[in-house]
């Protein structure tokens, strides 16, 4: 969240409901939508740590809203963060981990592997659902949505075949049932 604000605060000063509607409006329904509170608690940080600016805009018959600018520090944020490639998550991915001490703490692998199938299954079909649903409403497509349900979707798949060869690896080490 805290680099999304940075980015979105580069064209110009905005206030929190602002930020969280242009995030909103970013991602669809492909996301769930940003919590209010956590945008302005994000901000707050940024603004201790010296990379936005809060300034306070009159209303009239209102109090004061606070728009929040980039500070010269937080430009040099975002563009470090556009410059830097995101690391994967999958090396040290909860799940993988799981699986990897699950003998050895006495948990039955054969269950974990179940219940972890199950989860992506029923998260495809989901995402199955809501890319069926996007299309129909806009079948020009609206933004980034759907490519993230996509990218969602393939890593998915890939996490399913995941599955698969850490199956195969347990039927070549161990008899299901045992642990």
């Amino acid at each position: 969240m805290r680099n999304a604000l940075l980015a979105l605060l580069v064209r110009g000063p905005s206030h929190g409901y602002e930020l969280k509607s242009r995030l909103d409006r970013a991602f669809g329904q492909a996301w769930p939508p940003v919590n209010i509170g956590q945008v302005y608690t994000t901000l707050q940080r940024l603004e201790r740590d010296g990379l936005v600016k809060g300034i306070d805009v009159p209303q009239t018959g209102r109090p004061p809203r606070t728009d929040y600018e980039l500070t010269g520090t937080g430009a040099e944020e975002v563009k470090a963060w556009y410059a830097t490639p995101s690391e994967p998550q999958r090396v040290r991915d909860d799940f993988v981990m799981k699986a990897a001490i699950a003998r050895e703490a006495g948990e039955d692998p054969w269950a974990l592997l179940a219940r972890q199938r199950g989860l992506y299954m029923q998260t495809l079909a989901g995402l199955g659902r809501l890319a069926a649903g996007r299309r129909a409403a806009n079948p020009q497509g609206d933004g980034v949505a759907p490519l993230v349900v996509e990218g969602a979707a393939l890593h998915l798949q890939a996490d399913l075949k995941w599955l698969e060869l850490f199956e195969e690896w347990l039927t070549r080490t161990q008899a299901p049932g045992g642990a």
